[in-house]
């Protein structure tokens, strides 16, 4: 990374709540059905957290095991970011809040908001404190609790959205792995396509907010899927370009899980196997920002990524945002 220290991940974890919420139970619920739903999105099934769990403790279960599996303790990190769009609170931050949880009392902590390419966002912002030689260890956690602002009588949402949590641990590794190249992008203008409307400054709850479920994600379904064949693709391919990488060199690619026809288009562009592409989205649905952190690490832990491999991230989320990196796989810390 031009002169720079090489940062790659050192460890990964996990979490998934209990609960699961079918297609038939959703029959149940919403004017649906199993083949519907499947016919044009792939999911079959997602996870749900009790209405006592928050994102900071779906993020404490996958940041312990990211740890335990980078062979560091909390009190080594330097900083944490949390990605999500579902936090605790509006303040303080669910990184704070996770690491008082976590005792990491030295690191610093900050939330990103950039929706489903939110693990994205963190992870090229931490590996810039440890490139530089700022930091040396930052763990980064993609976790919604999509569930708490997903309107269960609108069955053009609720079918897709889950709960769950991904993390990383990023560190020095040796020269030549790690991170290779990095796109991260943004279209503000189309911000309304996917959003929360309200809850914020523009528009604080009252009465008559919660009345008209303005407190429910809401989304512009067609539009925001062609923004998303469109950028998976071209961040694909430019994280490949600026690395210097063939699309034939790719050993695992890891998208964002919203749509099965989506991830199919990547798929047929790049002219991958599936065997060479990380799909969960039949059992969690769309976690936003924990998709691609919690699809990593299944990956990992099904011994389908080695050192020395090429991994490709995608993905793109509300803002509009969209992001990708790509590394070459290498755990062993410098």
């Amino acid at each position: 990374m031009n002169g720079l220290r090489s940062v790659g991940i050192l460890g990964t974890g996990s979490y998934t709540p209990e609960k699961v919420l079918t297609n038939a139970d959703l029959e149940k619920m919403v004017e649906t059905s199993d083949e519907w739903i499947v016919s044009r999105t792939g999911i079959r099934e997602r996870r749900i957290c009790s209405p006592e769990e928050a994102s900071s403790d779906l993020a404490f279960e996958a940041a312990k095991k990211a740890l335990k599996k980078a062979k560091i303790s909390a009190e080594q990190l330097d900083m944490i970011i949390v990605a999500t769009v579902t936090p605790d609170t509006m303040f303080p931050s669910t990184a704070c809040i996770l690491q008082e949880k976590l005792g990491a009392s030295k690191a610093s902590a900050l939330d990103v908001s950039a929706a489903c390419t939110g693990f994205l966002y963190g992870v090229a912002t931490g590996t810039q404190f440890i490139a530089n030689g700022l930091y040396r260890y930052v763990l980064v956690i993609g976790v919604e609790t999509l569930s708490k602002i997903t309107n269960y009588k609108d069955r053009n949402t609720c079918v897709l959205f889950g709960d769950g949590a991904g993390a990383a641990v990023l560190g020095p590794v040796a020269e030549g792995s790690g991170f290779q190249s990095f796109d991260l992008g943004a279209d503000g203008s189309g911000g309304q396509l996917l959003s929360q409307p309200a809850g914020g400054s523009r528009m604080p709850a009252t009465a008559e907010t919660v009345a008209n479920n303005l407190h429910y994600l809401t989304m512009a379904g067609s539009e925001v899927f062609k923004f998303a064949v469109r950028v998976m693709n071209s961040a694909t391919e430019t994280v490949l370009e600026k690395a210097g990488v063939d699309k034939e060199e790719i050993d695992l690619l890891v998208p964002h899980q919203a749509n099965l026809r989506i991830i199919d288009s990547a798929i047929k562009r790049f002219g991958l196997s599936e065997d060479k592409v990380a799909i969960n989205l039949d059992r969690y649905g769309n976690m936003s920002s924990a998709s691609i952190p919690v699809a990593l690490d299944e990956a990992v832990e099904a011994g389908r990524v080695k050192d020395g491999d090429t991994v490709v991230l995608v993905g793109f989320g509300g803002g509009l945002t969209w992001g990708a990196t790509l590394l070459r796989w290498n755990t062993t810390e410098a």
